[in-house]
């Protein structure tokens, strides 16, 4: 959590994270709306989220979350479903699983960018390492299949049936990850999957270093 008495970890959170999480948030909901939009929903570009403006897609209260809690959210994209071609289903389904992929594309590319060049690299280096965490935390994180995370569309596109009593639990969804965040149960369930993916990308970091 973010220590408001501790300058030097404040000041590590403005200079590191900040970028990544502005990064992270960013290409996160573009994806969305530029997955949407190639699908024949033309929602999101006509409220002018088809951006990587950060200013587009920032929600205050899912960044502060990021800073506190280790997990946000930016503001969502919106679809409709009647404007997708074919399958709505399976449109849905491109469409949510785009952004948490877009934010492993950009974990692995930053572990990449972080052992082919940006080793030892004063600040770029540490910048790189926040990206492929922030990264890794955001795709974790919206995989969840709770209501309204980009999880529960996935799994409404891919469990057999109409599956409206997914997307009528989205009302209360708010208050389930509240709920399960100060359970801790959110904690548990992210940590398990988190470290074990951003090791591994520090790891081949660390190993391109080596041969580069």
């Amino acid at each position: 959590m973010l220590d408001l008495f501790d300058p030097a970890r404040l000041l590590y959170k403005i200079l590191y994270m900040t970028p990544a999480v502005l990064i992270g948030l960013t290409f996160h909901e573009y994806a969305h709306a530029a997955a949407a939009y190639r699908l024949g929903d033309r929602t999101a570009y006509h409220e002018g989220r088809l951006t990587l403006n950060p200013a587009a897609h920032i929600d205050v209260l899912g960044l502060i979350m990021l800073y506190f809690a280790g997990f946000g959210w930016a503001r969502p994209v919106p679809v409709n479903p009647y404007n997708l071609r074919g399958n709505r289903g399976r449109g849905m389904l491109l469409v949510s699983l785009a952004g948490p992929l877009s934010n492993l594309v950009l974990a692995v590319a930053a572990a990449a960018l972080l052992g082919a060049f940006l080793w030892n690299v004063p600040y770029a280096d540490r910048i790189a390492t926040e990206i492929i965490r922030i990264n890794v935390i955001l795709a974790v994180f919206n995989l969840l299949p709770i209501p309204p995370l980009d999880g529960s569309k996935i799994l409404a596109g891919i469990l057999p049936g109409s599956q409206e009593w997914l997307y009528k639990l989205e009302q209360y969804g708010t208050i389930i990850l509240i709920l399960l965040l100060f359970t801790g149960i959110i904690g548990r369930i992210l940590n398990v999957l988190i470290v074990p993916i951003f090791d591994f990308l520090t790891w081949v970091a660390r190993t391109m270093n080596a041969v580069f």
